[in-house]
């Protein structure tokens, strides 16, 4: 019986390992629109879809970001400015891709510019700290979604979401982890209403990667400018032993970084050439062997790792 089942759950992994080895046909002439292309995971997306032919259309926020990644890229990939918190700028760049794509429509649509800072306990941010994150990772990337969206349905395309494994579970105070919560919600509804057009949506859930957004200084910078901007009776409350404590937690998790964006951008460029992509790609051992087991633990559990102790 026990090797019956051994041969059966083999068959299976075999199975679904093939399915995920089919790579479309055609790729040459699939345009891809990213956001935040100006470093990290987006910049090197963009690189890599370049490197096998694609049509990139990469959004940056700055000049600069634009400039460095044309220089290092063919002449297929072209660029454009953007604010994702902007609709102004959004629907600019929404006109910009169909005059490009025409009646061929968008094949994929990577929503992947993303902020962090700042991260701190809640108690210490103002509801515009909060609204600042929303404003890129949620609400930005619905803004974009919705005006890419009819272009992507021509095509019978794809829309990828970079999330988080913090939108699995909440592993810090601020915006972050409430804008990637959103970011599957939103994901999940848009793959059921998509699907009788043929259009599929994947999310991207990594966990800690060395990108600009994740850097150790600007976080803890960040960190303890907040603690000290509190007034005497919330510093008091908390106590500077609990300040030192959260400091050297902070500094210990990001030390732990991995520098390997590849892991993640592989995720981003299997959902967008696959004919079978996943509906979530785990990427770095951390999300797979801590993060995302850790998420389906009681409650108890997850709060005994996770909280001050």
């Amino acid at each position: 019986m026990w090797l019956l089942l051994f041969a059966l759950l083999s068959l299976i992994f075999l199975y679904r390992r093939y399915r995920y080895s089919l790579i479309l046909e055609n790729l040459t002439d699939k345009y891809v629109f990213i956001t935040g292309c100006d470093s990290g995971f987006g910049n090197l997306l963009a690189k890599q879809l370049d490197k096998r032919g694609m049509k990139v259309l990469a959004a940056c926020l700055t000049n600069k970001g634009a400039e460095e990644l044309k220089k290092e890229t063919s002449t297929r990939l072209q660029t454009i400015l953007l604010d994702v918190t902007d609709s102004q700028s959004v629907s600019a760049a929404a006109e910009w891709v169909h005059d490009i794509v025409q009646d061929k429509g968008l094949w994929g649509l990577m929503n992947n510019a993303g902020l962090a800072i700042p991260i701190a306990v809640s108690e210490w941010l103002t509801k515009d700290d909060f609204t600042k994150v929303l404003n890129v990772n949620l609400l930005g990337l619905i803004d974009v979604t919705l005006k890419m969206l009819p272009m992507i349905r021509r095509a019978r395309g794809r829309v990828v979401n970079m999330s988080s494994i913090a939108g699995r579970i909440s592993i810090c105070g601020g915006g972050y982890c409430i804008s990637k919560f959103g970011v599957e919600s939103f994901s999940d509804n848009l793959r059921r209403e998509m699907r009788r057009f043929g259009v599929k949506v994947s999310i991207i859930e990594p966990g800690y990667f060395k990108t600009l957004i994740s850097d150790p200084e600007l976080l803890i910078g960040k960190f303890r400018s907040l603690w000290e901007k509190n007034p005497e009776e919330v510093r008091s409350a908390y106590g500077q032993e609990f300040f030192e404590e959260h400091c050297k937690t902070f500094e210990k998790g990001l030390s732990w970084t991995n520098s390997k964006l590849h892991l993640v951008t592989d995720c981003m460029e299997h959902a967008l050439t696959a004919v079978h992509p996943q509906t979530r790609y785990s990427a770095g051992l951390d999300a797979k062997l801590l993060f995302l087991p850790l998420s389906y633990c009681p409650t108890a559990v997850a709060d005994y790792f996770l909280s001050d102790k």
